[in-house]
């Protein structure tokens, strides 16, 4: 790998971008636990590579806090006004850049309106979802599963939950990966996002209807709109990326590892278990940002000075030998991965996302059971994203089906324009609480794969 002139790694480098596991390793080897690197435009930051460390971090506010206000190089002037780093580091009225008594309030509200979705009237719109974009290409007898499938699925889901008009999911999920690439145009996308959710979030003022925008204006904590707008808009951001590459990996694991779909179809493991190993091994945010030292501290051998900023290295934190000398040991049953972050800030959402994912791949191959990749695995794909890595292409080849009839319930979604939010408009109807159809289960799911793995 090329070091910047500093003698530093850049996590933007297209090296780092394109092997971070090896990048990280190769940091560890070199500087331990807690490692100096530099992001966009060379700025200087602390990248956490130890599982102990990274809790450390999360866990201990009065040392490591999420107020970016405290970031000195900011502070100082240094951060240049078109920085990728300003969507994820400038600070903003969410939960994210809260600590104490403000954190407890937003998170409450949040916690509790997140708590009122019905379990199953989840698990029926993602299998209302996945069957739809399924019937767009099973006809076919091939498809390309990233673009017609994962990238779409969790982004139409959220935007119902959320209270967001169907046809603004597509151009909202371009804008969120655009934004987690940390491309240029990054804060352009994240204009879009947050002027789509204004627009969302002044309807439900008018008309609250059976879903989270409203569930949040309606709180009793009192939230004002901005807080609503940039609470949905970290919701929306992270979650949605958070589940496509859950989805992603979870796919390709099991159409290109014969031990891993072994373990499924010989009952060994469940679609639960697999989506946590992929967890522990592929975490969907790689590096997290949002930590900066509240004052001159010490961590992992390393002297760290007020208002430097800590990432968060999950992906590393997984991997470290001090907790899994052995990488290919199974760890079913095992939720103590750092993917979902830690200490109060962890993530509220992540058994939404963990239900998308399961419920999703579930009816992928309930649907069509004898997927195989159409291409050698070393010629798949990948994104070019800092803080997250996950696959940009899964071709697959399959036997033809017929669609199925149109008999889904809820209400037909409105079709194109796929950009923009109407600026004012009808929002989706109230969460149904109709009870759905049964769902699948694993164990057909197993039965179906295990004839492909003689």
């Amino acid at each position: 790998m090329t070091p910047s002139p500093a003698g530093l790694v850049n996590l933007f480098s297209p090296e780092a971008v394109a092997d971070p596991m090896g990048t990280y390793e190769r940091l560890r080897a070199r500087h331990g636990p807690v490692a100096p690197v530099l992001l966009a435009d060379d700025l200087p930051a602390w990248l956490v590579l130890g599982y102990r460390e990274n809790l450390e971090v999360a866990r201990t506010a009065t040392r490591f806090t999420r107020d970016s206000r405290v970031w000195n190089l900011a502070r100082e002037g240094r951060v240049p006004a078109g920085s990728p780093l300003l969507p994820v580091t400038e600070w903003k009225p969410v939960v994210r850049f809260a600590e104490g008594g403000e954190h407890r309030r937003l998170r409450t509200a949040i916690n509790e309106s997140l708590a009122r979705f019905n379990r199953r009237g989840l698990r029926r719109h993602v299998t209302r979802y996945a069957g739809e974009l399924i019937d767009g290409f099973c006809a076919a007898g091939r498809a390309d599963l990233v673009p017609r499938f994962v990238q779409h699925l969790p982004m139409l889901v959220l935007a119902r939950l959320i209270g967001i008009p169907g046809h603004a999911a597509p151009g909202l999920a371009r804008a969120t990966q655009d934004l987690m690439v940390g491309a240029r145009t990054a804060v352009a996308s994240n204009e879009h996002i947050v002027a789509c959710l204004r627009d969302v979030v002044a309807d439900k003022r008018a008309a609250p209807a059976g879903d989270l925008a409203s569930w949040l204006l309606a709180h009793p904590i009192g939230l004002s709109d901005p807080e609503v707008v940039q609470n949905l808009r970290v919701t929306l951001v992270i979650a949605n990326e958070t589940t496509v590459a859950l989805i992603a990996s979870t796919l390709r694991m099991m159409l290109t590892d014969p031990r891993f779909r072994a373990s499924l179809a010989g009952g060994h493991m469940t679609l639960p278990d697999a989506v946590e190993q992929i967890l522990w091994d592929e975490p969907p945010f790689r590096t997290l940002v949002g930590r900066w030292a509240t004052a001159d501290t010490e961590l992992g051998g390393q002297k760290i000075k007020a208002g430097d900023m800590m990432l968060l290295g999950l992906a590393a934190g997984n991997a470290d030998p001090a907790i899994r000398p052995d990488l290919a040991a199974p760890l079913l049953g095992n939720r103590s991965h750092l993917s979902f972050g830690g200490g109060a800030h962890e993530c509220p959402g992540q058994d939404i996302s963990r239900a998308i994912a399961e419920v999703g791949i579930d009816t992928l191959f309930l649907r069509l059971p004898d997927l195989d990749l159409a291409v050698p695995e070393d010629e798949l794909g990948w994104n070019a994203a800092w803080v997250t890595r996950h696959l940009a292409t899964l071709p697959v080849t399959f036997t033809p089906r017929r669609p199925e009839p149109a008999a889904r319930p809820g209400p037909a979604r409105p079709r194109p324009p796929l950009d923009g939010c109407p600026s004012r408009g009808p929002g989706p109807s109230a969460w149904p609480s109709a009870s759905p159809r049964p769902a699948s289960r694993v164990a057909s799911l197993i039965r179906l794969l295990a004839p492909h793995l003689r």
